[in-house]
């Protein structure tokens, strides 16, 4: 009581007492439901295709996915951010956007995977450059979480295109109606 609380973020600099709380606010709040729309997107996919020979493929990147929204989870917590309300919305939407994609084939799901990545890595990129310009050393830390993810999303895009993503049933328009869902839920889960 009366007593300031200041949680640490590893060994940075970063406190909840020396950063733009609206900013990292609205990074953790949005990376976290990116992380849980990938997650439900890839559920989806798995329940189409995971029998199938591209199974692995997907369950990997899957498992990746996994481990970054644990890290946004712990960050939710550690910097006292509330999730964005629209999560019932994204269960449900990522999920049948990844099953939905899965069943035109394996090339549907893949074309799913580097339309959400690309517009992922893009958005991470949004956000380092947001943080550069604030004092960097002081966001060190998140900046390290960010890049790596951004870095493993691309790496999730370019395993999409190897996997005949462009293959895919009128795969310019399907990337592109993705791509513009992917910059709505973000606007959205940056605010709501």
């Amino acid at each position: 009581y009366g007593r300031r609380i200041s949680v640490r973020f590893c060994s940075s600099g970063m406190t909840l007492d020396n950063i733009n709380r609206e900013a990292v606010d609205r990074i953790i709040r949005v990376d976290h439901a990116g992380e849980y729309g990938a997650n439900r997107i890839y559920a989806g996919q798995m329940a189409v295709l995971g029998r199938t020979s591209v199974g692995p493929v997907i369950q990997k990147m899957w498992d990746q996915e996994k481990d970054h929204l644990k890290k946004f989870n712990e960050l939710m917590v550690a910097f006292r951010v509330r999730p964005t309300i629209l999560m019932p919305f994204w269960n449900v939407v990522g999920f049948a956007l990844g099953a939905g994609t899965a069943l035109l084939g394996k090339e549907g799901a893949m074309a799913c995977t580097v339309a959400v990545e690309e517009s992922i890595a893009h958005h991470y990129n949004n956000q380092i450059r947001t943080l550069m310009e604030k004092e960097p050393e002081k966001y060190e830390e998140l900046l390290q979480v960010i890049r790596k993810f951004r870095d493993e999303e691309l790496e999730h895009h370019d395993i999409g295109l190897e996997h005949d993503a462009e293959l895919a049933p009128a795969y310019t328009v399907l990337k592109s109606i993705i791509q513009a869902g992917c910059r709505v839920a973000i606007y959205l889960s940056e605010r709501l």
